[in-house]
């Protein structure tokens, strides 16, 4: 995941990307949500952020549809189980964004390998195929989403999210430790999504799934 994507030394794979930035300006005013360009950064602006693979994603999203659904966290996922097996999550994964937006819709709907989030405040979740991941969401709706999430985990979003402290919690396994550290994958996975969201909110240039 980078916020700052066209800092990478790849000419065809920044053609690529430009193309879609195209496609989001155009998506953007057809929503009447506002014009945005993606700023010229220089590479040391750019930042760059490990997931836990496609699964990190999915186990984040999983605590947000139970918090959607009744204001409580769940269980920690058993080591043996997929977060996409929770019946909650097949359910929000199987409906389209709906109208009014949900409380995390767009931490949920959006792609877990590719695709944008630029930050512009929009209400629901943008969908078109002409784009990459299909998706596109708000980096702004993004932020307070997963501060939701930070907030029912008891996370301190300004944790370092490369200290030695939350990478010990996210290998420990499950129910290891107390409070954050009992959900260590969910916790690694939520204090990146909140570090990218606020780091393009702040430049002004879009999350890149990558």
């Amino acid at each position: 995941m980078a916020v700052g994507i066209l800092t990478e030394d790849d000419d065809e794979y920044a053609d690529m990307v430009r193309a879609d930035f195209t496609v989001i300006r155009e998506l953007l005013d057809l929503a009447g949500a506002g014009p945005w360009d993606e700023p010229d950064l220089h590479v040391e602006d750019a930042a760059w952020f490990d997931m836990w693979g496609y699964s990190g994603l999915h186990t984040v999203r999983r605590l947000a549809v139970h918090l959607a659904a009744d204001a409580s966290l769940p269980e920690p996922l058993l080591e043996s189980r997929d977060a996409t097996d929770d019946p909650l999550l097949k359910k929000a994964y199987a409906d389209l964004p709906g109208d009014p937006a949900g409380p995390f819709t767009h931490l949920i709907h959006h792609s877990d390998c590719e695709g944008y989030y630029v930050p512009v405040d929009f209400a629901q979740v943008i969908v078109d195929e002409r784009l990459t991941g299909s998706y596109l969401g708000s980096s702004v709706r993004l932020l307070t989403e997963t501060r939701r999430v930070a907030a029912a985990l008891g996370l301190p979003e300004d944790l370092d999210p490369e200290s030695d402290e939350v990478a010990e919690a996210a290998d420990a396994g499950t129910s290891a430790g107390d409070g954050w550290q009992r959900y260590g994958i969910e916790s690694f996975v939520c204090l990146r999504l909140i570090h990218a969201a606020k780091h393009s909110v702040q430049t002004g240039a879009a999350i890149a799934f990558c």
